[in-house]
């Protein structure tokens, strides 16, 4: 078979295709074709097997630029957290969080504080009050991040009820800060970044100078796959595959999209295949579907909501319809 390699450039679209052979080409022009009708889709990335087959740029910064993440920041510090444990920074994700942040914890706090853990941010069931939604804009502008969530009023014991909530996932960055008694960009670039030659860029900090956790990391859109890749293969050189693995174990359930949470992956089944992804604010989706060998990333316009039932549902669509079956035929 002849490997074919196609460069399109057409008004606001710089795309790339590998193919193989005319049906092949003719497969994967199509699911090109349907990403270029979606208004609010930025880029697409699509890997089959270690190989990219599909990668285009419709607006925004392009392939290899850094683009706002968003909550796909969730996953990123998730895996980081496996790292640490692995490295022997943390104890596990049954280490209680309050003796890390002693120095930072306000006073008068409820006393089932005491009892969250790890693992309890990792899957967002601290039992504290969101600072996602409505409270978003009161926390961030806040003088202290971690002293503001760990003051909300507990609405269920930890590990009990999911609340989506950035808050958690900043209490868990100072928890690795730390602990590793570094910055979380240190952190990221020396245990995601360079070992997967990936830029990682600085980030938004709260008023004592801690990275934020669960919001605003920045990748370019082919590194997202470079990341989605080490994971669908198992892990090398981030995590083992034992703590993927874990992480993919099903702990919780969204409210929103009805799909289960695991260690900062929201899980699900489309087309038949196994779904483990990383999901950011407006769009910025890394899909890793092994059972067809597959990793895609999506960046969208961060400025405007997607919703399980608009521009999310769509890419889900996209991805279930178009991108998981050229994969399976592979």
């Amino acid at each position: 078979m002849v490997n074919l390699t196609r460069r399109v450039f057409t008004a606001g679209l710089a795309a790339r295709l590998v193919l193989a052979g005319p049906a092949r080409a003719a497969g994967w022009d199509q699911v090109l074709e349907r990403a270029k009708t979606m208004p609010q889709l930025h880029s697409i990335v699509v890997s089959v097997g270690g190989r990219e087959v599909l990668a285009a740029s419709f607006r925004g910064p392009g392939l290899d630029r850094p683009a706002n993440v968003k909550s796909v920041s969730k996953t990123l510090l998730a895996t980081l957290t496996g790292a640490a444990i692995e490295r022997g920074v943390l104890p596990g994700v049954e280490a209680p969080i309050l003796p890390y942040l002693a120095r930072r914890s306000p006073a008068g706090l409820d006393p089932r504080a005491e009892a969250i853990k790890v693992e309890d941010l990792l899957t967002m069931r601290s039992g504290l009050a969101r600072t996602s939604g409505a409270n978003y804009g009161a926390w961030v502008n806040s003088r202290d991040w971690v002293g503001y969530v760990l003051r909300q009023p507990m609405h269920a014991e930890p590990g009990i009820r999911f609340g989506y909530s950035t808050g958690d996932w900043h209490l868990l960055a100072a928890v690795l800060t730390e602990a590793a008694d570094a910055s979380l960009l240190d952190l990221a670039r020396s245990w995601l970044g360079r070992p997967l030659g990936i830029e990682v860029p600085a980030w938004t900090r709260d008023p004592q100078g801690i990275y934020m956790g669960g919001n605003n990391m920045a990748l370019s859109p082919r590194a997202m796959v470079t990341f989605g890749e080490a994971i669908r293969t198992g892990g090398a050189p981030v995590v083992s595959k034992r703590w993927i693995e874990t992480s993919w174990k099903p702990r919780t359930r969204s409210p929103f999209s009805g799909h289960d949470y695991g260690y900062g992956w929201f899980l699900t089944r489309l087309a038949g295949e196994r779904v483990a992804y990383a999901r950011g604010y407006g769009g910025q989706v890394i899909w890793v579907v092994p059972g067809a060998r597959l990793t895609v990333a999506a960046t969208s316009d961060p400025d405007q909501p997607a919703r399980s039932q608009g521009h999310m549902g769509r890419l889900h669509a996209l991805l279930a319809e178009a991108i998981i079956p050229m994969a399976q035929e592979a």
